[in-house]
């Protein structure tokens, strides 16, 4: 699935918890994320989308860019094209977000700069953004116990 758009009912489980693809447009698509108790997703960017994650059930800790966001149910953050985002579970609950894509809704658009679980990095950020890559990892640290 790779290099083909989302279809509605796709679904994987990852080592931080799952998603399944809820809606499919021409230029959008939908998923709800549901990370795992003290879990993380890789820090990545996109070249052809921007997302939305509204948290269904919190909170969501999301970081975007530079800055570090704690979401109630309810709140929404955008992650706009091409910035350095994750979100992260720092609880002992699952926590559901919904996600809106605009753009292409596909696989291949994930740039990974570092990843928690030792998932291949697919990109290295740029000098400028080390700095993120420092908040990442501190983001790691304290999703242990």
């Amino acid at each position: 699935m790779q290099n083909e758009n989302y279809t509605v009912g796709d679904h994987d489980t990852r080592p931080w918890g799952s998603y399944r693809v809820t809606a499919v447009g021409a230029d959008f698509c939908e998923k709800e994320i549901i990370v795992k108790p003290r879990q993380i997703l890789s820090l990545q960017s996109h070249d052809h989308r921007a997302e939305t994650w509204t948290v269904v059930r919190g909170p969501l800790t999301a970081l975007v860019n530079d800055q570090i966001h704690t979401l109630p149910t309810g709140r929404s953050v955008k992650i706009p094209l091409g910035a350095l985002h994750c979100m992260a579970n720092m609880t002992n609950e699952d926590v559901v977000v919904h996600e809106r894509q605009e753009g292409q809704c596909r696989e291949n658009d994930i740039h990974r700069y570092h990843d928690a679980y030792g998932r291949s990095d697919s990109s290295d950020p740029k000098p400028e953004h080390q700095h993120i890559l420092i908040l990442y990892k501190s983001l790691i640290e304290k999703t242990k116990f």
